[in-house]
């Protein structure tokens, strides 16, 4: 029975409401103030209190949601669930693009304030090619701040708090002294007149620059899994980390307008807007002696923990899509040293600074509004129909006057995100792109893994039922006793039954009725291989199917009949054609959405001596090592555990390669001895270590199905070479997915 895996509720309400104030008092206010009160003009005030209000509309969809499916996840999940494909995976796929671009923001703030502190230490920087100092230095922040993950580091728990803290002490004594010179400012007044100075299409233009500022609540919902009383303090904190925030931000503008004296003939605003990202610290120059300076400490600080942060969340994503295989299946690739998504970090890494040098940090900004505009719009939407769905979810807060609410909301930033359209093109012109290559992406190639993965995880789950089938795929009566052997060791392990099936091939083009004549002439092969089973006091059916393609007919019986197991022969493959044959079925193999077994060779009972498994890391192997000794006790013989190092690995790679095939024996509850051999060739070295009459049963190897035709792949190897017949077994790592629908279902 597989164990649920549950988080400790440790997280008070103010744990949780510092988060999202963490989150949204960030770099974005340090970075975007001076850039959207030159947009804006004085009715930055305004611009700021409307996308409070956009806000709150969308914190009441997350707040109804958060308190009543209390997971990991967060928009990403509830849009994957309400609404058809192939919203769910868009949903994930511009969350990981919002999440990228505003890490290009956070850098390429940090590059100015960290340009700026150099000025102010008077250090003279040489000019440099491709770019200015400040993509240079976000480029380079990029790079450590992914190395730091990729190590495994990451703000959490109290640092994270004290950052937070931080960042509102600094942000409060601007505040402050700025009110303190505005008091000490005669004709203050007069800076906030004319109000609109860019009228309503600046106002709108701001909104979606600044609205990114605004979008952290989320994560509250996210960590609801973690939260005491998630019913209650989620929608709490949703609310407090807004009453909190929204006044602040306000009090930033007003200030930051009315206490600066701009050069003779320039506006406030226009004196900020020019500023840019450094705004506030010329502001603070202005209130107090030194306040820029601590100005530069705030924003440093803010851009090195957004930094920090939204790598990590922009590649978590990636690597929560890879495993709901809606990305290649490297990017979920976990680092066996550091333990982390190193291939989803890269790829991020990549993603962020494209961005960063390729647009202006106004485009930038502008493109992650926009996601983050269109992302929020998904959860309006989906807060109304998992509403009308599941009723009878325990929401411990209700969006009020359902549906106008949701739909106001989706209504303004559906408005606003096509505003920006003529405002920003080039942010458009990014986030449109990114979303047409996420389309031509999933018809391309995510959506039939998609199906095939959440059949994968229903399948595996009638482990947990203790309904458990071995589906052995027979093609000849030479093959067939091996087929049938290992399906009966495997079933055995399980308790459970085998389903035999042989498919009787019919040319494409013509009916399927005239596969008939060569079904029958198949059913004496079936009828063997049953009477085979049945012997052995084995649960046992058989199927006969007609196809146009043996490898359509395969999988589709595995689908009908439930199988968590799938076994089938391979050709040692010799010549180019016969590799090109083998291939195409390892290519079918891959996309079967259960455990597979390929079987190399003649597996007969009276000549195995001895199982071998070679130990590596991964499922694969742990698979191997599972099943092994079931092997060995059915032919009362022994199983050996062996693993081969390269003898010219340094040794402390060495020895971590040990330890992980170790880790593998142990997670497989094996208590079996490990034989390490160092030899220059791994293939030589496990074919010095099986002896004549081993049975060899091992994890399948990660290879492109390129590899197969261009080069020997170490299954090939043994099979060819070998002394003996050779099971490669291949898991499917069932993520749960559907965890979701659990929420709904009640089951565990």
């Amino acid at each position: 029975m597989a164990t649920e895996v549950r988080l400790s509720r440790e997280m008070r309400l103010v744990d949780v409401t510092m988060i999202g104030v963490g989150a949204m008092i960030g770099a974005g206010i340090f970075v975007l103030t001076g850039i959207a009160a030159g947009v804006a003009g004085p009715a930055l005030l305004l611009v700021f209190v409307l996308n409070g209000f956009v806000a709150l509309l969308t914190a009441m969809a997350y707040a109804e949601l958060g308190s009543a499916i209390h997971g990991a996840g967060g928009g990403y999940l509830w849009i994957k669930a309400s609404l058809p494909d192939p919203a769910g995976f868009l949903s994930g796929w511009m969350d990981w693009f919002a999440h990228a671009v505003a890490c290009s923001l956070y850098a390429l703030g940090f590059g100015a304030y960290f340009k700026e502190v150099l000025s102010v230490a008077g250090i003279t920087t040489p000019a440099l090619p491709f770019g200015t100092l400040e993509i240079w230095l976000a480029v380079l922040a990029c790079s450590i701040f992914a190395y730091i993950n990729y190590r495994g580091a990451s703000e959490t728990g109290k640092a994270g708090n004290v950052v937070t803290i931080g960042k509102i002490v600094i942000i409060g004594a601007f505040i402050a002294a700025g009110l303190w010179a505005m008091v000490h400012r005669p004709g203050w007044q007069g800076a906030f007149t004319p109000f609109m100075t860019h009228g309503w299409a600046g106002i709108f233009a701001a909104m979606g620059l600044t609205f990114i500022a605004f979008e952290g609540y989320e994560i509250i919902a996210q960590t609801s899994e973690e939260v005491e009383s998630p019913k209650r303090n989620v929608p709490r904190a949703v609310f407090l980390s807004l009453l909190i925030v929204i006044p602040i931000y306000l009090l930033v503008a007003l200030v930051a307008i009315g206490a600066v004296t701009p050069p003779v003939g320039m506006m406030v605003t226009e004196y900020l807007g020019q500023a840019k990202e450094i705004a506030l610290v010329a502001a603070a120059n202005q209130f107090v002696l030194g306040g820029g300076i601590v100005i530069l400490v705030g924003g440093l600080l803010s851009t090195i923990s957004a930094l920090n942060a939204t790598i990590y969340s922009s590649s978590r994503v990636a690597f929560a899509m890879a495993r709901d295989a809606s990305l290649p299946t490297m990017v979920a690739k976990v680092h066996p040293k550091t333990a982390t998504p190193h291939v989803a970090i890269l790829f991020s890494t990549i993603l962020i600074i494209g961005m960063a040098i390729a647009l202006p940090i106004e485009q930038v900004a502008a493109a992650a509004g926009v996601m983050f505009l269109l992302l929020f719009g998904g959860v309006n939407v989906a807060v109304i129909r998992l509403r009308k769905s599941h009723p009878e979810l325990d929401r411990g807060f209700k969006v009020p006057f359902m549906p106008f609410t949701p739909i106001l909301a989706i209504a303004t930033m559906l408005f606003i995100a096509v505003f920006m359209f003529f405002q920003y093109p080039l942010a458009w012109l990014a986030a449109g792109g990114w979303i047409a290559a996420g389309v031509a992406f999933y018809y391309g190639y995510s959506r039939t893994r998609e199906v095939a993965f959440a059949e994968r995880v229903r399948w595996m789950e009638r482990i947990d039922r203790q309904e458990y089938s071995v589906l052995a795929a027979i093609s000849s009566a030479r093959t067939m006793p091996s087929l049938m052997e290992a399906a009966i060791v495997i079933a055995r392990q399980h308790k459970g039954e085998i389903v035999v099936v042989t498919v009787a091939e019919v040319p494409l083009g013509q009916s399927l009725m005239a596969g008939r004549p060569l079904a029958r002439k198949l059913e004496p092969l079936l009828d063997e291989a049953v009477e085979y089973a049945a012997k052995r006091g084995v649960p046992v059916r058989g199927v006969l199917k007609i196809a146009h393609r043996v490898s359509q007919g395969i999988l589709e019986t595995a689908r009908e009949e439930d199988c968590n197991f799938l076994l089938l022969g391979q050709p040692v493959a010799r010549s180019l054609l016969e590799r090109l044959v083998a291939s195409i079925v390892e290519r079918v193999i891959q996309d079967a959405p259960n455990q597979v077994g390929v079987v190399y060779g003649a597996l007969d009972p009276k000549q195995i001596r001895g199982v071998v498994v070679p130990v590596t890391s991964g499922a694969n192997s742990q698979l191997a090592a599972e099943l092994a000794p079931r092997f060995a006790e059915q032919y009362d013989t022994t199983a050996r555990a062996v693993t081969v190092i390269p003898s010219g690995t340094p040794d402390g790679e060495a020895r971590a390669l040990e330890a992980a095939a170790r880790e593998t024996l142990k997670a497989a509850d094996i208590d079996a001895p490990l034989e390490v051999l160092r030899r220059r060739n791994v293939g030589v070295g496990l074919l010095r270590a099986v002896e004549p009459g081993d049975l060899v049963v091992m994890g399948a190897p990660s290879t492109d199905p390129v590899a197969a035709l261009l080069a020997e792949t170490l299954p090939g190897v043994l099979a060819r070479r070998g002394r003996g017949p050779l099971i490669v077994v291949r898991d499917v790592e069932a993520h749960h997915s559907g965890r979701f629908e659990r929420f709904f279902t009640g089951r565990k």
